[in-house]
């Protein structure tokens, strides 16, 4: 037997002996008046005259993360969710039974404790217990040590633990909770409504992606968790709701790296009457909101580098990126088949008859997109590489579209929205001949989506945003998976 489960069955010994002495191990009766939090925001201010004539009594409740034991007294640390509290027990307090059945009690249990506060002589604000009750009798001990570096994949598969022992896993999850709230109020003070559209999907649209495949029993018919919810919003804003937005999962069904999770989330906006330019207005102002809400001022530091969201921000168009950080030959951005020797010399895999604008997105994804670090909208998109976009007035080889990038990954995508069904129609099947030979294609038309546009959508302009590499910005995380509870990870052998 390996050290841990002698432990346990340690920890289950002294469990059978609190059954029978009557003990409930796990009971629910116990009732929360303060948080530690609440009790330093009370009492810290407060002088030791003040305290010392305070009746105020605290009941708290949480795991014990720490214990030091003096023979007829002990300190604990007492960590709830937001924070921790020092708790003193004395034997002469308590009383000989219960401070007995304490002695019984491990790291890692979770106990509630009620008391008057003071301070110790180091000036530490404590809890003067003065009754406790067991709530949770933890049966494996908690990890000494938890490095983040050497355990990983223990820390992603144990996520539980790895909140319960890191602040800072905490914090980052406290900051994605925070954010995804202020987005939501965002939106509502502009008048935006919040709605909920499908996960399965009878056709795969949005975006280009693989998607994940399941089967409906009851109608016999194969259905798709959706790749982007966008397809189903603009059927929205043709039933007559003008701003609308969306925060929920999606699913592709592709690679695993520090910027992709095959399960995500996504937030998608659209405003009837707006243009692209009205959705970098709305992005800007919301992302630099979250970075002073979130962190006192206009700029934060990410992995080492200083990221300033102070406005406006810089705006280029995708073929001048190409020559102004991709530093490429201009002759390439009218040459296809120069253009198609480039990429190859670069080692890009591209098929013959890959499109110009498509190897032109395949040059910025490898020589601008990771110099993209200040916060950068690239705009005005080749059209055979943006379906949905609608088309620029001046120039129809290009669509009014943009997308932002920082710290040198994208963070969002917008555009004016294709609202002509004719154009999107030819726009689809251009697509789809362009993937007749990929062998994983789904080269299905949605049809209903045309119709609905047939009844005629408003000129409307949309957005979506990474929520998951927006939070690794603000959480100063390097890795998708440091901002997902659960990252999905192969089955342990």
């Amino acid at each position: 037997m390996d050290e841990s489960s002698e432990l346990v069955q340690q920890r289950i010994r002294k469990l059978e002996e609190l059954r029978g002495e009557g003990v409930d191990p796990f009971p629910n009766n116990f009732r929360v008046t303060h948080t530690s939090q609440g009790i330093h925001q009370v009492f810290d201010s407060l002088s030791d005259e003040a305290l010392a004539s305070s009746a105020e009594i605290c009941s708290i409740a949480g795991r014990i993360m720490a214990l030091r034991d003096f023979g007829k007294a002990s300190f604990i640390q007492i960590q709830d969710r937001t924070g921790r509290i020092q708790a003193y027990l004395r034997k002469d307090n308590v009383g000989d039974q219960a401070f007995k059945l304490f002695k019984k009690f491990d790291i890692g249990d979770i106990i509630g404790a009620r008391g008057k506060i003071f301070r110790t002589k180091t000036r530490e604000l404590t809890l003067q217990v003065e009754s406790f009750q067991l709530l949770t009798k933890s049966l494996r001990p908690l990890p000494e040590k938890w490095h983040g570096l050497t355990d990983v994949e223990i820390r992603y598969r144990q996520r539980y633990l790895d909140l319960t022992v890191n602040p800072d896993v905490k914090k980052i999850f406290l900051i994605r909770m925070k954010a995804i709230r202020m987005i939501r109020n965002f939106f509502a003070e502009r008048d935006f409504l919040e709605v909920e559209t499908p996960m399965m999907h009878p056709i795969p649209g949005g975006a280009t992606a693989k998607p994940f495949k399941t089967h409906h029993n009851a109608l016999a018919m194969e259905l798709y968790m959706r790749v982007a919810p966008e397809l189903f919003l603009k059927r929205v804003v043709v039933g007559g709701f003008e701003r609308i937005f969306e925060i929920n999962r999606c699913f592709r069904n592709e690679g695993i790296s520090t910027q992709h999770n095959p399960e995500f989330t996504m937030l998608e906006f659209y405003q009837a009457y707006a243009t692209y330019q009205d959705m970098m207005q709305i992005t800007e102002e919301l992302l630099s909101s979250l970075v002073k809400e979130l962190h006192g001022k206009s700029s934060l530091t990410h992995q080492g580098t200083e990221i300033d969201f102070a406005l406006p921000w810089k705006k280029v168009r995708f073929k001048d990126s190409l020559v102004e950080y991709g530093a490429i030959d201009p002759v390439l951005l009218k040459d296809p088949s120069k253009a198609l020797d480039e990429a190859k010399r670069l080692g890009l895999d591209l098929k013959k008859g890959t499109s110009h604008g498509r190897v032109l997105a395949e040059l910025f994804d490898e020589l601008v997109e990771p110099r993209l670090i200040q916060p950068t909208f690239i705009t005005h998109y080749p059209t055979d590489i943006s379906p949905l976009s609608r088309r620029n007035a001046e120039d129809p080889d290009v669509v009014d579209r943009f997308e932002l990038f920082i710290a040198g990954r994208e963070i969002a995508n917008g555009f004016s929205e294709l609202n002509d069904p004719i154009d999107q129609r030819e726009r689809f099947l251009q697509q789809l001949r362009e993937r007749s030979d990929e062998a994983d294609a789904v080269l299905r038309l949605d049809e209903d989506f045309l119709h609905a546009l047939e009844f005629g959508m408003p000129p409307t302009a949309g957005e979506g945003i990474g929520i998951d590499r927006l939070v690794m910005l603000l959480a100063d995380a390097a890795s998708i998976r440091e901002v997902i509870f659960f990252p999905l990870l192969r089955m342990e052998k």
